[in-house]
């Protein structure tokens, strides 16, 4: 299996800054020290291209976050200070979930994004630490390119996709299914093809039942080719933006049954890693690198890579 690491294209952040930028270099030696083991293959994406940022992101977007020419205000709404660093980390981490999606389609029919699960950016903005949309993106360069028509994401961060939403609404071609805590994280939600909002504190029971009965008919009626699961960590009881309660076990059900229910259903999967803010941040390497390792392990029935 591919995995697609950029964590070494790290950005800038202040002294106390609560993303947890070390999660990913942690998760990258946790999964190169199991490589031989797992039979995983470790591979650097190339940056997503302006033109496939372009088919999902308005061109004035783009174009100021690469120039750096972005309001202070939208700044603040992402949660990053923009720097030339900040940009190559996002279009690196983008051509991961880029590049994970085609090697699922035309290898084994599962690759990992190291990285990735940046849902919260839309047309004209980001947010909460998402850029560009990687997921979108991905979606958007494999049907372009002919290797997929129809795309299901599977979002099960903890937070609400609300980028991806957006940018799908009317697009009948990326099916977005959303399965999140219903008080969190965005206050505004703009509707996905499913919701499915968790109330405070669902545990593990609750949630894989609620899983098993609405990830059967997001498949049924994406009627897809491919899919990129976001597999957050932050569902977990110790998550600190987090409202639900699953243990490390309850993840790793969670995404054997993600997993396995997309390889029944012959689909080649791209995994990215979506958000995790745990005090401890070993806990959501934990959390991740189990993910890593579940996915190491599935292959699809059959393949309908093009």
């Amino acid at each position: 299996m591919d995995a697609f690491y950029c964590h070494h294209f790290e950005l800038p952040l202040p002294e106390g800054h609560r993303f947890p930028m070390s999660k990913y270099r942690l998760l990258h030696e946790r999964v190169a020290d199991a490589s031989a083991r797992l039979g995983i293959v470790l591979r650097e994406p190339a940056p997503a291209g302006v033109e496939d940022l372009l088919r999902v992101h308005c061109p004035d977007y783009v174009r100021a976050m690469l120039a750096g020419e972005v309001e202070a205000a939208m700044m603040r709404r992402i949660g990053f200070p923009w720097s030339a660093a900040m940009v190559e980390r996002s279009r690196r981490s983008v051509g991961g979930t880029i590049a994970a999606l085609r090697a699922a389609i035309a290898g084994d029919g599962v690759a990992v994004n190291l990285a990735g699960g940046t849902h919260h950016a839309a047309h004209a903005r980001g947010g909460g630490y998402c850029v560009f949309n990687d997921a979108v993106v991905a979606a958007r360069h494999v049907r372009h390119h002919g290797l997929a028509t129809r795309v299901l994401i599977v979002d099960l961060d903890v937070h609400q996709g609300d980028g991806s939403a957006a940018l799908c609404a009317g697009d009948d071609d990326t099916f977005t299914f959303s399965m999140h805590a219903a008080r969190n994280y965005p206050a505004v939600k703009p509707p996905s093809d499913l919701d499915v909002a968790l109330p405070d504190g669902t545990g593990d029971a609750a949630y894989l039942d609620a899983l098993a009965r609405w990830l059967p008919e997001a498949i049924e009626r994406a009627r897809p080719e491919a899919a990129i699961y976001l597999a957050g960590a932050d569902p977990f009881a110790g998550d600190r933006l987090g409202h639900l309660a699953l243990s490390k076990p309850g993840l790793a059900q969670r995404d054997r049954l993600v997993l396995g229910r997309l390889a029944a259903a012959g689909l080649p999967v791209a995994v990215a890693m979506a958000g995790g803010y745990a005090e401890q941040v070993e806990d959501i390497v934990d959390i991740h690198f189990a993910t890593v390792g579940i996915a190491a392990g599935i292959r699809p029935a059959r393949s309908r890579a093009v």
